[in-house]
């Protein structure tokens, strides 16, 4: 987060626990209409006349299907089939833009270095220069365009069946389309961990350092939620992801559990089904947020343990699966 963006912020009252966290304290209740500043993830911008072919020979979506207006969360993987990172495919007039998790944002980009060979293609950290802001609303918001420069703002929906727009600017831009919706449209400004609680009662599968490379896409949801193409050919880790597929052998999958403990369990705690005398762990946590008295968490699970009587974390928290 550049320093002009991070300042204006703090003049709109934010305070900053740290890099990733943003808070504005006395956030009033009951308005649905809602911006949060997202500091989590960064962008990875992907440019030049070979950029949508070397995407699409490393990622599990078409890139084809992606466009100004139509986003695309999808994966990359290793040679094993292993999810090295998820993301959002955005593109703009200049290419594509990954966004995903910070943590993960440098062994990307480095990944993605060893196939450009003689491929005309650049990739920037454009984290700095590119601001993301969320919205959401009870109505789907129409958009209003704001120019700087020639280039416009970059405006996705998160999912078909939610409010929730992701809003990617240059500083400029972003400072303009923060003061619109604040001033003029009556959004209020709310933490970023409510985002990130948001996308995760949603399913997104955000990884970290911990957890990338651990799992294949299906294991994730990420076929579930669109993000895998099984007709588009060959890419990394393609041959593990489509035998899953065709022969149905994922045998783990992803859901959304929460405790009544305030206690947040590390990336890959292992869970349990106490109902059972095995005491072989049946799962392990994926990602986990801090609410006001509980903890809501994302969580990978043995396809035939989605319904135990009794999931617990090892220091015997019991677990609820959200439906």
């Amino acid at each position: 987060m550049n320093t002009l963006w991070k300042n204006f912020l703090l003049a709109e009252q934010a305070v900053f626990k740290n890099d990733e966290s943003i808070v504005f304290p006395g956030v009033q209740s009951g308005n649905e209409k809602r911006i949060y500043p997202i500091a989590h993830l960064g962008v990875l911008s992907i440019t030049g006349k070979d950029a949508g072919t070397l995407l699409q020979g490393q990622i599990t979506c078409n890139v084809h299907e992606v466009t100004e207006h139509k986003a695309k969360l999808a994966a990359m993987c290793n040679a094993k089939g292993r999810v090295v990172t998820t993301f959002l495919l955005l593109k703009n007039k200049e290419g594509f833009l990954l966004v995903l998790p910070k943590a993960l944002l440098d062994s990307v980009k480095k990944r993605l270095q060893m196939y450009v060979l003689r491929s005309v293609v650049t990739l920037t950290d454009s984290s700095d220069t590119l601001c993301l802001i969320g919205l959401t609303t009870p109505d789907v918001t129409q958009t209003q365009q704001f120019d700087s420069q020639g280039q416009a703002l970059i405006c996705v929906q998160m999912s078909a069946l939610e409010n929730r727009q992701l809003l990617v600017a240059d500083t400029d831009q972003a400072m303009a389309v923060w003061s619109h919706y604040v001033a003029d449209q009556g959004f209020h400004p709310d933490n970023s961990d409510v985002w990130r609680y948001l996308d995760m009662m949603s399913g997104i599968p955000w990884l970290d350092l911990e957890t990338s490379e651990e799992y294949i896409p299906q294991m994730l949801n990420i076929d579930k939620l669109g993000g895998i193409s099984f007709n588009k050919g060959c890419y990394t880790g393609q041959e593990i992801v489509a035998r899953t597929h065709y022969l149905g052998k994922a045998k783990r999958a992803l859901f959304i559990a929460q405790s009544d403990s305030s206690l947040v369990p590390a990336a890959n705690a292992p869970v349990f089904d106490d109902s059972t005398d095995n005491t072989q762990a049946v799962g392990s946590v994926l990602s986990a947020l801090q609410g006001q008295d509980n903890c809501t968490m994302l969580v990978v699970l043995n396809i035939s343990e989605t319904t135990p009587s009794r999931l617990t974390l090892a220091d015997q928290t019991p677990l609820a699966l959200l439906v």
